[in-house]
């Protein structure tokens, strides 16, 4: 008889919301910030921001902390390629969920980007996050939460996403690329119902997958309808094969982190916790960055051990 998690599996920081609207500069009129990207860049934490303003304008804003916890933004957002006319065209009604790998020496950004053609996957690159590089476009439609491994599998770039099939479910694939552009040899790598009892709606990648001996530790969220009308919006993790990461080797049969505090419960869209993105420390601590109801920036620590039990529910 499989046994159940012991909990808590993540540790909510204390002092959250790490990030509100309130903390950028007034003149921005910054009312909501969340779903934000992270990496560690020189002994600092730098963390890309969806920011919205009252019009729901959206725009990408670089935070940056000294402990993970204490956030300051800088003087104005990233630059974006805003008169490119391909950018333009595709990314006309918003931008958003930036997930932030590192490969090599360069950090590549993959964000959504939303239109009346439905949501596509675009690439930025930067080695100091001060000069930033747009590649393109990566995907057709209706496909977002892209995320990249930070290697090489069998001699391609790989990357999970989300394309949806036809209808508001969805579930995670996998895709490879010799170039970062040019995306092929596609496989669903599970589906949103598959051993996921709390997810029948959809599930979407989320933090950049993490490299241990047991396999990819792959933390993702998952999402319920309830009441036929209402999504909550959890998180979950499985470990995939280090070599074929289409097969997953493992999967936390509970999810790991369930909205329950007022700022998760409570926003512009209730009942979410949402990430794109964690840190894994020296020691082994991870931090999960989490958006809280669509309108805060969030933080909860766990282990790199305690997640790789709870994909064996031990």
């Amino acid at each position: 008889m499989m046994k159940a998690a012991k909990y808590p599996i993540c540790k909510r920081y204390e002092g959250n919301p790490i990030l509100t609207g309130k903390d950028f500069p007034a003149e921005a009129d910054i009312k909501n910030v969340f779903n934000s990207g992270i990496v560690k860049h020189n002994g600092k934490y730098l963390m890309i921001c969806r920011v919205e303003n009252s019009a729901l304008l959206d725009r990408f804003w670089i935070a940056e902390s000294a402990d993970g916890y204490h956030f300051k933004p800088w003087p104005k957002p990233m630059d974006m390629p805003h008169d490119d006319p391909l950018f333009k065209q595709y990314s006309s009604s918003m931008y958003y969920d930036p997930r932030v790998t590192k490969i090599g020496d360069t950090f590549y950004m993959v964000h959504a980007a939303h239109s009346g053609h439905t949501c596509r996957l675009s690439l930025m690159k930067t080695k100091d996050f001060k000069k930033v590089q747009w590649m393109g476009f990566i995907s057709e439609t209706d496909n977002r939460n892209g995320v990249l491994f930070p290697e090489k599998i069998n001699g391609l770039y790989a990357r999970l996403d989300r394309p949806n099939t036809g209808s508001n479910n969805g579930d995670i694939w996998i895709s490879y690329s010799p170039d970062l552009v040019y995306w092929g040899k596609s496989e669903c790598v599970f589906r949103n119902w598959e051993g996921i009892r709390w997810a029948w709606t959809k599930i979407g990648a989320g933090a950049v997958p993490i490299r241990t001996k047991e396999g990819w530790l792959t933390i993702f969220h998952g999402v319920r309808t309830q009441c036929h009308s209402h999504y909550v919006y959890q998180l979950g993790v499985c470990l995939l094969d280090l070599k074929d990461p289409a097969k997953v080797k493992a999967m936390a049969e509970d999810a790991i982190l369930i909205p329950e505090e007022q700022y998760e419960l409570v926003g512009q869209t209730p009942s979410v916790v949402f990430t794109c993105g964690a840190v894994v420390e020296d020691n082994g601590e991870v931090k999960i960055y989490y958006g809280g109801a669509d309108t805060v920036q969030c933080v909860a620590t766990t282990s790199v051990q305690r997640l790789i039990d709870a994909c064996h529910n031990r």
